[in-house]
């Protein structure tokens, strides 16, 4: 039986006393007030049991991790119409790339890039009758956790400096993949990614994707099915142009965010979230691509 705790507690440790070279995301003026050096780890296994280690309890901007529970919400809600709008292959550019979507006549890689989880924002913004609350319900029923919710001033920090995003909005409104207003989809986007959360909550929201589509309280919100599928988006597209190295080091599917958190699963076996929020030239958290790293190499517990 492996000691969760102590193992977590080891890389904690370790990774504490790297020196850490990772640059906060300061393009986005709200993010740019976290402190550099904080670490968070938290596992959640299948069987119900919990580990947490260092800032795991303190809630941060889940960004782009967001997605994953966007493209939930919406292959639940139109099932296997949705891969009309967007693609399932890695991109292999940054998150923000637009070069792609213009070649490809405007339908993004994939909907874990920006401009693919803008289709999905779309999507969500025709089939929810009150977009953000319902959206929210949903991580909230995923999670059991009421106390969720978005962060209006990092939503407004992303509002004011969003062009990328609204490039990519205008420019998917210009082929034709987007049926609401680009400010509307935007206004939803920005807000699913303000979402706070902090470790522990992360891994309540992605115990669906390790448990056939079941949330903690064994209640089917997705067939199993789905879940193959999302798992597998994540796996090679859930970190960019670094999704491969991802595989590579870590053999999990997951999902980073600009924030600094990573989830990460274990399909049948567990969840596990990291926060520390220095991120790496790619985009990703510099420390918690080694903390997940470090687990699944102590553990021998991956994919592959």
């Amino acid at each position: 039986m492996l000691n969760y705790q102590a193992i977590l507690e080891e890389i904690h440790t370790s990774l504490k006393k790297t020196k850490n070279t990772g640059e906060i995301a300061s393009y986005i003026p709200e993010l740019a007030n976290v402190p550099k050096n904080k670490l968070g780890i938290h596992l959640q296994l299948i069987t119900g049991e919990n580990y947490s280690v260092g800032d795991a309890s303190e809630k941060f901007s889940i960004q782009s991790i967001s997605k994953v529970l966007s493209l939930a919400k919406a292959f639940q809600l139109v099932g296997n119409d949705l891969w009309k709008r967007v693609d399932v292959e890695p991109s292999g550019n940054p998150f923000n790339h637009l070069s792609l979507l213009e070649l490809e006549d405007g339908i993004p890689r994939n909907p874990l890039i920006n401009s693919g989880a803008i289709v999905i924002a779309d999507v969500l913004l025709s089939h929810l009758k009150n977009p953000k609350e319902d959206f929210l319900n949903f991580v909230r029923e995923l999670t059991h956790d009421e106390t969720i919710s978005y962060n209006e001033k990092i939503a407004e920090s992303e509002r004011v400096t969003g062009f990328n995003n609204y490039a990519a909005a205008n420019l998917l409104k210009a082929y034709g993949n987007l049926q609401n207003k680009v400010e509307d989809v935007l206004d939803f986007y920005f807000h699913q990614c303000s979402i706070m959360m902090d470790c522990r909550q992360l891994t309540n929201a992605f115990f669906v994707f390790a448990h056939k589509g079941k949330c903690i309280k064994d209640v089917q919100h997705l067939t199993s099915s789905q879940v193959k599928r999302i798992n597998a988006i994540m796996l090679t597209c859930g970190f960019y142009d670094e999704a491969g190295e991802f595989a590579f080091e870590v053999g999990l599917p997951g999902k980073s965010g600009v924030g600094g958190g990573i989830v990460a699963l274990l399909p049948h076996c567990f969840t596990i979230a990291t926060w520390a929020p220095a991120l790496n030239p790619k985009g990703n958290s510099f420390l918690g691509m080694q903390a997940l790293e470090q687990f699944t190499t102590k553990t021998k517990l991956s994919i592959f």
